[in-house]
């Protein structure tokens, strides 16, 4: 009764001073911030403010296939696999370290026949069952600190998975607006074909009444099939880009295949959160935090390493040399312990090292979180300025296109009228031809700084959705 009662005692006192876990507690550092976006000024007003991005942001653009495209992304994508299976071992890890809270328990079955030196010695039966169990009791917090890094970790491969889904999300959307743009340019082209191949025939037509000389046709000629020769390359980039987008969606190239984009170019409107709202919306300044924990965390594991370590251990089964007596009240036995106490006197420094290595691998994450946070708010700044001077642009695009286009029209009358050369008709043409391409190219460019700024924003991804289902879609 008394060891009992002393066992009772020394495991309380115990199960007291685990309550402590050595090694700092995790606070998040500060990071640099401001209050608004320098480069939001004069643009704010044209988006609405009270809209949020959602999490299947690319359906904001209204493109029916840019939304069944996105959806086969999300399912079929083989990065995205990847990085859920690394998210599924980083869960392991998890259960794994909590496992070390609870103590190993093992079960045994054993037969002995032996027999003693000597004749007068008849061999011996033993049968033997028994159920052991043993526990390192967690005194300093070293389980603990390990849970918290691996629970930490954890979370950051999910942001990782999420980042990775963004990525592929943005290289969808950024590859298929590119698609778009090169079949806006494409039927530009053809357009122009079909008018370079009248304005052959016209001239041809004057060459043959005698009114014009044979440069003219030759100019003609030569407009036609640089025209056409243009119209054929851009078929070239046509098809890479959709192999692309086969490959994002997880199907071969030979069985996927895109029609000529017929839908009308969509409206940019992007809600814009505040700075500070973005260290809670970006998937990889999630990470970089959570890294930053889980860091932290292994320095309370190394500080344990410091302090003697305690183990439990204890056994009870049925030990019997018949196999018909085995389980009766006369061969059950019990054991408690050893109960060990170990500690290290002497390693040559090598947990001091290994606590600077953890100190300075924390310090590492630390600048890298804060770099992270700097380059979130450049992507930011990048795309707004970019969008905000590509509206400026587009409108004297505009403006370049309607008068290219009239100077075309003059120019050929003047042609036709026998004031101006053939030659004259050409350069008309080819910079209106140069300035339709130019306004096709800028719309393509505001669409990828509409999707590179929603994957700076971090899409509709926001950090309290750390825990999830990731089987579910």
């Amino acid at each position: 009764m008394k060891i009992i009662l002393i066992t009772k005692v020394l495991l309380s006192v115990l199960l007291v001073i685990s309550g402590c876990a050595v090694g700092p507690d995790y606070k998040r550092p500060d990071a640099p911030t401001s209050s608004s976006y320098k480069e939001l000024n004069g643009w704010r007003e044209a988006l609405p403010c009270d809209q949020k991005i959602g999490t299947k942001w690319w359906e904001a653009f209204g493109d029916p296939v840019l939304n069944t495209l996105a959806q086969q992304v999300n399912v079929s994508n083989q990065s995205i696999a990847l990085a859920e299976s690394q998210y599924r071992q980083a869960q392991a890890l998890t259960q794994l370290a909590r496992a070390g809270y609870f103590p190993t328990v093992s079960a045994g079955a054993a037969f002995t026949r032996s027999k003693a030196a000597g004749e007068n010695y008849s061999a011996i039966n033993q049968h033997q069952v028994s159920l052991n169990a043993a526990w390192e009791l967690d005194l300093w917090g070293k389980v603990r600190r390990q849970v918290e890094g691996s629970t930490a970790s954890a979370e950051a491969s999910f942001a990782d998975l999420q980042a990775m889904r963004l990525s592929m999300q943005t290289e969808l959307a950024l590859n298929y607006f590119q698609l778009q743009t090169l079949d806006a340019q494409k039927k530009n082209l053809n357009e122009a074909v079909g008018a370079y191949k009248k304005a052959l025939v016209l001239t041809s037509n004057r060459y043959n009444a005698g009114v014009v000389a044979k440069t003219d046709v030759a100019a003609a000629q030569t407009q036609l099939q640089s025209a056409q020769a243009q119209a054929i390359d851009v078929g070239v980039q046509r098809a890479q880009l959709e192999h692309a987008i086969a490959i994002l969606t997880g199907k071969p190239p030979a069985d996927f295949s895109l029609p000529p984009w017929t839908f009308p170019q969509p409206q940019i409107k992007i809600p814009v959160v505040l700075p500070s709202d973005l260290l809670e919306r970006r998937p990889d300044i999630a990470s970089a935090e959570r890294k930053m924990a889980a860091a932290n965390a292994q320095i309370g594991v190394a500080k344990a390493a410091y302090y003697p370590s305690i183990s439990l251990s204890g056994s009870l089964g049925y030990a019997s040399a018949g196999l018909a007596s085995l389980f009766t009240t006369p061969t059950f036995f019990w054991a408690l312990g050893p109960m060990a106490l170990a500690t290290t006197l002497f390693d040559g420094g090598a947990r001091n090292a290994r606590t600077e290595q953890v100190m300075a691998a924390y310090d590492g994450t630390v600048a890298f979180y804060r770099q992270t946070v700097l380059a979130g708010f450049k992507d930011v700044e990048d795309n707004l300025a970019t969008l905000r001077i590509l509206d400026e642009e587009v409108q004297f695009q505009e403006l370049a296109v309607k008068s290219a286009s009239e100077s075309v029209l003059l120019t050929t009358n003047q042609y036709k009228a026998g004031v101006v050369s053939y030659l004259n008709v050409v350069t008309a043409q080819t910079i209106a031809l140069t300035n339709e391409r130019a306004a096709i190219t800028v719309s393509g460019q505001r669409l990828k700084a509409a999707v590179l700024l929603v994957k700076a924003l971090g899409g509709g991804w926001n950090t309290p959705e750390t825990t999830p289902d990731i089987n579910k879609k």
